[in-house]
């Protein structure tokens, strides 16, 4: 039996359980939604200064055709940076319940992951996951908002892969609740999806 002084002396990477998160809808064995895609192009683009991060990636991408790509933000300086993390849903109505923005200020962004895909409404939408480091000095991790974090003054380096011949698009998932981006058929021009 392990007592409140034994715990109290082990090391603190051994005092605490990992959270588990349980999904509130019903279960999907199917766990990673996935499609090939036939071709994709890679790119290294060069984040703008002064851009918000959603303009920076979004704009140039639109000019190549690509509506949606996984990148790799290989870190730079941003002016200004929003950031949320996603705790447990505490109604437990949904897997996670995103916080609201934390101004993280001026911050130097470690590494990044972002997601290109589109919205509910069909617009483009940047999902992305950053460590940080704040001018404090403080390190961080979340997801980054991207029509509020504002690149610095110098470009930031991207690496790009098209997502071509599928879409990534948000849809309700039942499991988790929550709205994901996951990989579907194009939808034409001109086809009913109401």
């Amino acid at each position: 039996m392990t007592t409140a002084a034994d715990a109290a002396t082990r090391p603190a990477a051994f005092r605490h359980r990992p959270r588990t998160l349980v999904h509130p809808g019903p279960f999907n064995p199917v766990r990673i939604r996935s499609m090939c895609s036939p071709r994709s192009r890679h790119i290294r683009l060069a984040l703008q200064p002064g851009a918000t991060l959603y303009d920076a990636l979004v704009a140039p991408l639109a000019a190549l055709g690509i509506e949606s790509a996984s990148t790799t933000l290989l870190g730079g300086a941003f002016a200004h940076l929003d950031y949320c993390v996603a705790p447990p849903d505490p109604s437990q109505a949904a897997v996670i319940a995103y916080t609201r923005p934390i101004p993280a200020g001026a911050a130097w962004m470690v590494f990044g992951n972002a997601t290109l895909g589109k919205g509910l409404d069909g617009a483009p939408l940047v999902h992305c996951h950053a460590a940080i480091r704040t001018d404090a000095g403080t390190v961080r991790g979340g997801h980054v908002i991207p029509s509020t974090s504002r690149v610095g003054d110098r470009p930031i380096p991207v690496l790009v892969t098209s997502l071509d011949g599928f879409e990534l698009r948000v849809a309700h998932d039942p499991e988790t609740n929550i709205a994901l981006l996951q990989p579907q058929a194009p939808i034409t021009a001109g086809a009913f999806h109401g």
